[in-house]
């Protein structure tokens, strides 16, 4: 994965492969549906709904 360009924005344009995708989307799914995090607001630093949308735009990704 590498950063392609960031704007003053904050907005970002990456360069990466499915298979950093597929563990991105992995990584997302057992936070959001396979372990119990205490305080996940804290730890993560996004709200689960945040994340889940997160996963849900991977998904729209590697579905395309």
């Amino acid at each position: 994965m590498n950063l392609m360009s960031a704007d003053a924005e904050g907005k970002l344009s990456i360069s990466t492969n499915l298979e950093e995708l597929h563990i991105l989307h992995a990584a997302l799914n057992e936070i959001c549906h396979g372990i119990e995090i205490v305080e996940f607001e804290t730890r993560i630093g996004a709200s689960l709904e945040e994340v889940k949308g997160v996963m849900r735009s991977l998904d729209e990704i590697l579905a395309s």
